[in-house]
C-alpha cells in the first residue's frame, strides 16, 4: 500500500518594524502545520519591512517565491493576507505565480485555503480590502498634515539652535570627527552631517 507523503509547507512571517516580533505568527503557523499533518519545509521571515514594499525590497519573500518556483514545498502558510503585501496587483501576481507551480496558499486569519475555488475567490477579495485599508491610512495621514499646516504648525525636521550650529561648525573647522562632535555637542551624527552639508552649500 502506497503511503501518501505529508504536504510540505513553507511558513512566511513579516513585521513592519524592528521593534516587533514574528514569533507569535510563527508559533501559530507551526501549530496549524502540526494539526494538518504538514511537514515544515522552511521558515521565511522579513523584519522591519513594510508590506507595501515590492518583492525586490523583501529578501525573504523573494527567496520564498524562488523556492516556490523550484517546487520545494506544496503550500505557503502566512498569518494574514497583509503579511504578504498591501498592493492588490502584487497579491494577484503572487497568487498567479504560485498557482502556476501547483503551490497552495493558507492564510490563518482569513481562513483561506487556495486549493479550493472558494478559498481562491476569498483571497482575491482580501487583497482588495488590504489595498483599500492602505489607501485609507494614506488619506488619514495626508488629512492630518493638511490640518497641521492650516493650524500654522511647522512640519519636518526640527531646526538646530544657532549656538549649537556654530559650535558644530567650529569643531568641523578644527578637523574633529563627526562622531566626536556629535558626542560633545549632544546630538546625532546625522545632525552634524547636515550642518556640514549646509556649510558646504553656502560656501559654494
Amino acid at each position: 500500500m502506497n503511503i501518501k507523503p505529508q504536504p510540505r509547507v513553507a511558513l512566511y512571517a513579516r513585521v513592519s518594524t524592528d521593534s516587533q516580533t514574528t514569533e507569535n505568527q510563527l508559533a501559530e503557523l507551526r501549530a496549524v502545520a502540526l494539526r494538518n499533518g504538514w511537514s515544515i519545509a522552511g521558515e521565511y521571515v522579513d523584519h522591519g519591512i513594510s508590506g507595501a514594499k515590492g518583492r525586490d525590497k523583501r529578501p525573504e519573500f523573494d527567496r520564498l517565491l524562488k523556492d516556490a518556483m523550484r517546487k520545494e514545498f506544496d503550500i505557503i502558510a502566512a498569518w494574514s493576507v497583509d503579511r504578504l503585501g498591501r498592493s492588490l496587483q502584487h497579491l494577484v501576481t503572487f497568487l498567479g505565480d504560485i498557482e502556476a507551480k501547483g503551490v497552495g496558499l493558507y492564510l490563518h486569519q482569513q481562513g483561506v485555503d487556495t486549493t479550493t475555488p472558494s478559498g481562491k475567490a476569498l483571497f482575491q477579495m482580501c487583497g482588495v480590502f488590504a489595498e483599500f485599508e492602505r489607501s485609507m491610512i494614506i488619506s488619514r495621514v495626508c488629512a492630518g498634515l493638511d490640518r497641521a499646516r492650516a493650524q500654522g504648525k511647522r512640519l519636518g525636521r526640527p531646526s538646530i539652535a544657532t549656538p549649537r550650529k556654530e559650535e558644530i561648525r567650529t569643531l568641523l573647522a578644527q578637523g574633529v570627527s563627526m562622531a566626536r562632535i556629535a558626542k560633545k555637542v549632544g546630538c546625532g551624527v546625522a545632525t552634524v552631517h547636515r550642518v556640514a552639508t549646509q556649510g558646504a552649500q553656502q560656501a559654494s
